[in-house]
């Protein structure tokens, strides 16, 4: 049986993994931007200018191991999550500097 490749010369396999990737690191995103503003709001660690970039580096340390068990996803599904929490923390202390509208 012969393995399907896509028109674009990849396998199905590495398509999963790019996919896998992105919506890791956007899901990763939006949850580390939500709880900065929320929930660290009002503490000292927003003001610190270099938080984002240790939480990515964190996130992507933390995230590692688990994706080197997985068969489909590796090492670029680390990076994502990385990149997608330290995204996420500096926009979210960013946001933090503005009060906070009142909803309904």
């Amino acid at each position: 049986m012969e393995e399907y490749t896509s028109p674009f010369g990849g396998n199905m396999f590495g398509l999963l993994a790019a996919g896998i990737a992105g919506i890791t690191g956007v899901y990763g995103h939006i949850k580390s931007r939500e709880f900065v503003r929320q929930r660290l709001r009002y503490t000292s660690l927003v003001e610190k200018p270099a938080v984002g970039l240790f939480a990515g580096v964190g996130a992507m340390i933390v995230a590692a191991p688990i994706v080197a068990l997985l068969p489909v996803i590796g090492a670029g599904t680390a990076i994502a999550v990385g990149i997608g929490v330290g995204t996420g923390v500096a926009l979210g202390v960013k946001d933090t500097k503005n009060p906070p509208l009142l909803e309904d």
